[in-house]
């Protein structure tokens, strides 16, 4: 099976932004220390100070899953889940060209 990229985009409530930021920063290290982490990068925006987006490879489908539902995972949604307007998820494989 092939690796696993997340982009997740996470936009900030009005005047939630700095809060917001520090939850998501909480949540790196841990993530990066997980079995099957390849990459977790935790992006700001420069247009836009509400919005933050993740960019993270994982081993497999399996690895990814694990991450959310692991404690530190859902103890973020959880915190963060007043601070954030909109959050868009995609999950995909890359594209191997020949």
């Amino acid at each position: 099976m092939e690796a696993i990229t997340v982009t997740a985009i996470i936009k900030a409530k009005p005047g939630r932004a700095h809060d917001l930021r520090g939850e998501l920063i909480k949540v790196v290290g841990l993530s990066r220390a997980e079995p099957g982490c390849l990459e977790y990068v935790l992006n700001e925006s420069l247009e836009d100070s509400h919005t933050f987006v993740f960019y993270e490879r994982w081993e497999n489908t399996e690895a990814a899953q694990a991450h959310l539902d692991s404690d530190h995972y859902k103890e973020y949604r959880s915190a963060t889940e007043k601070m954030v307007a909109n959050r868009e998820v995609y999950r995909m494989q890359p594209i191997t060209a020949p």
